[in-house]
């Protein structure tokens, strides 16, 4: 049997730190102590400040903020867009300075179809009538009746599409009254109204606001239908939280892109209507418009362009402008294309 061999090394025990062994029993104290101390002792709540809490949850980002300056890139939009600032500002500046009042002008068939000149910036009408002053008012109610219906059909079709899109047993009753409506043409019931009623504006803004809502409500709805049964969403049905909050909390701000872009596209849309219906005379001549003066120039269009061509040009103008701003408008308010 091998005996073991030990060898003694040489080693400077001064430089062993003696004091490991001391530190290790006084930690194990400690320990123990602490594992006997009350709980009371042992924990303690740390004190909440709300000003502190907010601001280190505090964040400089502003969703209309990014919106506007996401637009202000768009060169070209913003550029368009103060032109029909400027447009509209106009049409009460161009009243002003006309010779003539637009309410009051006189029949001279002595002055029938004059070329514009110094005297008639725009030339005459058929009847004799300063043509610079007509143009501009009927932009005024033009501007103003295509905003208002558009509004108001957004708004209409805004509601409704949301509770059509999320309530489920309404979706039957508001698919039947779509398909019901929208089987038979819009001009139909505009004439029908027209006979019935009257030819006024004010009626025919509120027959229109009637009717154009469907669209907008149908597309929200659809839009609706992808963001209903998100885990939000079911969430917050499970707290109880009310309808109108889901809605308009949880739902609506993903339907701002697309609600701008109705709009601003549905403003032409309801000039070129307006033409439409002035065309066929279903407006009252009374209060001009630019859809009543291109009715009237129809018939002399060829030997008087200039009859035609200066409401055309604005009808195109906003038409042109509102696409452009729209479409800015939209993307901008995209959270998507935020930073």
């Amino acid at each position: 049997m091998s005996k073991r061999m030990v060898v003694d090394l040489d080693v400077d025990k001064t430089a062993i730190d003696t004091n490991l062994d001391k530190r290790y029993h006084l930690g194990s104290v400690h320990s123990d102590a602490r594992a006997q101390m009350p709980e009371k002792q042992l924990f303690s709540f740390a004190e909440y400040k709300a000003q502190d809490a907010e601001r280190i949850g505090y964040s400089n980002y502003s969703y209309w903020k990014s919106v506007w300056q996401n637009f202000l890139k768009k060169k070209s939009a913003v550029f368009v867009a103060i032109v029909f600032v400027l447009l509209f500002i106009f049409t009460f500046v161009a009243v002003k300075i006309s010779r003539f009042d637009a309410n009051n002008l006189r029949i001279d068939t002595k002055l029938m179809f004059t070329s514009p000149n110094k005297e008639f910036w725009f030339g005459t009408d058929n009847l004799g009538r300063d043509y610079w002053s007509q143009v501009w008012s009927a932009t005024r109610t033009s501007i103003l009746l295509s905003v208002s219906v558009s509004l108001g059909q957004i708004f209409v079709g805004v509601c409704i599409g949301l509770v059509w899109g999320y309530v489920r047993k309404l979706d039957r009753f508001f698919t039947e009254l779509y398909n019901f409506i929208d089987n038979i043409p819009t001009i139909i019931y505009m004439t029908l109204i027209a006979l019935m009623i009257g030819k006024s504006t004010l009626i025919m803004g509120i027959a229109m606001v009637a009717f154009y809502w469907l669209g907008t409500a149908r597309n929200v709805r659809n839009l609706v239908f992808m963001y209903r049964d998100r885990e939000y969403n079911l969430a917050s049905r499970c707290l109880g939280t009310p309808l109108m909050r889901i809605l308009g909390r949880n739902i609506f701000p993903y339907l701002v892109s697309v609600i701008i872009l109705r709009l601003a596209l549905s403003i032409p849309g309801i000039i070129a209507y307006e033409t439409t219906l002035s065309y066929l005379g279903l407006l009252d001549i009374s209060t001009p418009s630019l859809g009543i003066l291109l009715r009237n120039a129809r018939s002399y269009f060829l030997d008087y362009p200039y009859l035609l061509v200066f409401p055309a040009a604005i009808v195109s103008l906003i038409t042109i402008t509102f696409y452009l701003v729209g479409n800015a408008f939209s993307d901008a308010c995209d959270p998507r294309n935020h930073v």
